[in-house]
This record gives structure tokens, C-alpha cells and sequence, in this order.
């Protein structure tokens, strides 16, 4: 989500956006320019942007996937980060809002690290569990239909190397996650995925309440 931190005293996110926010220029344009565009909400906010790239560099990952790039401000924050002969695979459907990321990529200097998969996540995630020897990519952010969470991080687990890392966006749903009962098909599939994920002995995990919150998943 593009609007602070779910949960968060808006003075202190004003102050936390003063001491920590760092945005290369092509970043704070892209996001200036998709404020104005519909469903800005959906993008990531720039801590979130700052942090990506800071796991980037503290992982040394040079194969990332990214389920979900909506105008591509993740993905160029990561690109940013990533080596000369890093690469990202992006795969997302909507050929408008990624028509603004290859731009914003080719003006920033990053394209060449970028593979656009343009189609259903799935079908894409399928394509590389083909691959041999299989893919093992350092790095997975997903940030895509929440309905679809579940299977994107099961076939995202096989593609991960040990010691990987998996990213997942918006595991608190603007609090939503905490009803009791909640009526939203949505919510409800983040309230079993989160619990799920809680207790997969496959990963250890811990959930950042940054943005809309992000769980971290290392692979054992």
C-alpha cells in the first residue's frame, strides 16, 4: 500500500519519512507521477522501496523475482541495488501500468537487469518449475492478487535457494487481518495464509508492520 504505515500515528510516520526515506530522483518522479494515477494505493511506500533494496544489498542477491509490479517502483528500487550482472524476473499482467515502469527502468539505466513477463503470474511461475536444472532465485518478492497468495508462495518456495529469501507485501490488510469475523474473501485468505505461513517449519519468518506489513520468509 502506497498511503504510510497500517496502524501507525501519522506525526511519527511524518518523522519517520524525514530520518529514513531515501529515494534515488527517477524513484521519487515515479512515485510523484503514479500518485495521480489510479490505484496508487497499490504501490509500495518509499521505506518499503529502502528496505527492499537494503535486503538486496544484505543478501547479495543477484536472481530476484517479483510477482506483482504494478508501475514497476519495487522493481526499479531493487534494480537500483542489484550488481551490473544481477537480473530480476517481473511478472505482472497489466501492459498499462507496466508501459510506465519500462520507462521509468530505461531512464534510471536499469533495464537491461529487468525480464518483463507479461501474462498471468501463475502461467509464468509455471514456465520457469520447468526449467533444468531448476531456477534457484536469491530473492521473491510477491506483492500480487491476494487471492492467488497461497499458490504463489508454494511454487516461489521451490524456486528459492536455501538461505533465500521471500518477501510477501500487505499481510496486515489495513488491519483488516485482526477481525474476528471478517467478511471480505480477501481477508480471510490472509488470515489463513498468515497463519499457515506462522507455522511452516520449512521457513523461518518475521513480520515487519512496514507499509502494509511485510513477512519475511528464509528458507532452511
Amino acid at each position: 500500500m502506497g498511503k504510510g504505515i497500517t496502524g501507525f500515528d501519522p506525526s511519527l510516520y511524518s518523522y519517520l519519512q524525514n530520518i529514513s526515506a531515501e529515494e534515488s530522483v527517477h524513484l521519487a518522479q515515479l512515485r510523484r507521477e503514479t500518485a495521480h494515477l489510479p490505484g496508487a494505493s497499490m504501490q509500495i511506500t518509499p521505506e518499503q522501496g529502502q528496505f527492499l533494496a537494503l535486503l538486496i544489498g544484505l543478501t547479495r542477491a543477484k536472481r530476484v523475482l517479483e510477482i506483482g509490479v504494478f508501475r514497476g517502483y519495487s522493481t526499479l528500487a531493487m534494480a537500483l541495488q542489484l550488481p551490473s550482472d544481477g537480473q530480476i524476473i517481473a511478472c505482472d499482467q497489466d501492459p498499462n501500468a507496466t508501459a510506465i515502469a519500462k520507462e521509468y527502468w530505461q531512464r534510471a539505466g536499469v533495464a537491461e537487469k529487468i525480464s518483463l513477463r507479461l501474462g498471468p503470474a501463475l502461467a509464468t511461475l509455471e514456465e520457469l518449475a520447468e526449467i533444468k536444472p531448476l531456477p534457484q532465485f536469491d530473492l521473491i518478492f510477491i506483492d500480487a492478487d491476494k487471492r492467488n497468495y497461497p499458490h504463489y508462495y508454494e511454487v516461489s518456495l521451490n524456486l528459492l535457494r536455501r538461505g533465500g529469501l521471500v518477501v510477501i507485501d500487505n499481510v496486515l490488510w489495513q488491519g483488516k487481518v485482526a477481525e474476528v469475523d471478517p467478511q471480505e474473501p480477501q481477508t480471510r485468505v490472509l488470515q489463513q495464509f498468515n497463519r499457515n505461513l506462522a507455522q511452516d517449519e520449512r521457513v523461518r519468518i518475521s513480520v515487519i508492520p512496514l507499509g502494509d506489513g511485510m513477512t519475511l520468509a528464509v528458507k532452511r
